[in-house]
């Protein structure tokens, strides 16, 4: 079976309904088969999984999806086992692969999307945690999961949220700077720093961009690149 993501940076966008900047192609990647996803509130930290659920289920229900919580399951590796689908939440990255952790469940979804192939929809942390670690996540460490190591279901980072953004007097440093260390660290992982309105399509090996700006590449020894929705970024999915 091929592997099929879809990775958001944020899951909502400025005076817009959440997720209605994706809409369409949410509905095109589940597809007519799939009708009740399993969602995973554990990045959600100060807004409690109740609640994250109940937002989620407000917001895709107009989609014509049915969310239930993985959090009301008394066997979560069970759960994932059934699901037909998978949605993981943006939130703290720290907290939601802490949990994933705890409740056993990396191996359990890496087998569930990348062996029988069932989707994946993440935004922000969701997407985060598709990669190979959570080293390139904008979040504070406010819990220590056993390990960086993520779920590893793509060969490259993701920067959510992204922006090049330097505000006039700050003194910090800047994302670039930040994902620059990165690389400086792991020569061989490529980082896409994916601003907000853009998601990834992967079906398979074919990846696609799409949203209304440039996504930045950052490769150890290379320039940096923008690239537009047209662009080829097949090389994303080689081996490191």
């Amino acid at each position: 079976m091929m592997k099929r993501l879809l990775l958001l940076s944020n899951s909502r966008s400025a005076d817009e309904e959440p997720f209605y900047w994706a809409a369409d192609t949410i509905c095109d990647f589940f597809g007519a088969g799939v009708q009740e996803l399993l969602f995973i509130p554990y990045a959600g930290v100060t807004l409690g999984w109740d609640n994250y659920t109940d937002w989620v289920k407000k917001a895709l229900a107009p989609l014509g999806y049915r969310v239930l919580g993985l959090h009301t399951q008394d066997d979560p590796r069970l759960a994932v086992q059934r699901a037909a689908a998978l949605i993981v939440g943006g939130g703290n990255t720290f907290h939601l692969l802490y949990h994933l952790y705890q409740n056993n469940l990396i191996e359990t979804i890496r087998e569930r999307v990348l062996v029988v192939g069932i989707p994946y929809m993440g935004w922000s942390a969701g997407g985060n945690v598709a990669c190979p670690t959570l080293q390139t996540t904008n979040d504070m460490p406010i819990i220590m999961p056993p390990s960086f190591n993520a779920l590893n279901l793509i060969p490259f980072q993701i920067n959510p949220h992204y922006t090049a953004l330097h505000p006039p007097g700050h003194m910090g440093e800047t994302r670039d700077d930040r994902i620059k260390e990165f690389i400086e660290v792991n020569r061989s992982v490529k980082v896409a720093g994916l601003p907000e309105g853009c998601l990834f399509r992967i079906e398979g090996d074919q990846i696609h961009m799409q949203g209304r700006h440039y996504v930045r590449i950052f490769q150890y020894g290379a320039e940096i690149k923008d690239l537009d929705a047209i662009s080829d970024f097949s090389f994303l999915l080689e081996p490191n």
